[in-house]
């Protein structure tokens, strides 16, 4: 999208296309919020009130991903009487389908730091945002068992959840195959092996992905 002038209303998600449309547009983030602000025909002053900092606006986009995601999702009229595991299929596909329309500011985002702590941080509000929702899916399952031992640790999931996501976005970002079908294959089978072990039926699954990952990263 093109840059707004300051005449118009200034929201978040214009500075955010700004941003992004900046960053491809140069290949480079911008020096710094003066500049991008001047280049753009923005007020700093609109700039500071939203978000502060470029890394606050790098960690919003993640955030509003996350968010697009969640609205596309609750589109869907079956979504509620879903399975546990086909909600988070839902999401995964629905959240890459996402990121593959926004795939030349995802990589240049994740591959401009070459210290990878650094790109992580960007990801704080989606981490924030995606294991709220893990979480809500073993509660909500939780609450359909009666006996201690037979329930699910929350925080164990969410945290295993969120390792998943960075897999398979790794993955994704490696994927060349015609519209990414590795990459949903990859989800399919990965998503499957997380609800089998937390059914304490592993090894089929378990085995499963391992010939899968092996295949495409050593084949």
């Amino acid at each position: 999208m093109g840059a707004k002038t300051t005449r118009e209303k200034i929201t978040d998600d214009i500075i955010i296309d700004m941003y992004m449309d900046y960053v491809l547009a140069h290949e480079a983030a911008p020096k710094s919020v003066y500049k991008f602000c001047q280049s753009n025909q923005l007020e700093e002053a609109d700039f500071y009130e939203r978000f502060g900092s470029f890394e606050n606006l790098q960690r919003a986009i993640w955030a509003k991903f996350y968010g697009n995601t969640e609205t596309l999702i609750q589109k869907n009229k079956g979504y509620e009487g879903f399975s546990n595991k086909d909600k988070m299929l839902t999401f995964f596909f629905s959240f890459f389908e996402l990121l593959s329309l926004n795939r030349s500011y995802v990589l240049f985002a994740l591959k401009e730091q070459r210290n990878v702590l650094k790109n992580l941080k960007q990801l704080t509000y989606l981490r924030k945002h995606f294991k709220g929702f893990a979480t809500a899916l073993i509660e909500e399952a939780n609450s359909d068992k009666s006996i201690r031992i037979t329930k699910y640790n929350p925080q164990l999931f969410s945290e295993g959840a969120w390792l998943q996501l960075m897999f398979l976005l790794k993955f994704w970002m490696d994927d060349s195959s015609p519209g990414f079908e590795k990459t949903d294959m990859a989800i399919e089978k990965s998503v499957k092996t997380v609800f089998d072990v937390f059914d304490n039926t592993p090894l089929e699954s378990i085995i499963d992905l391992g010939k899968f990952l092996y295949k495409e990263n050593f084949a």
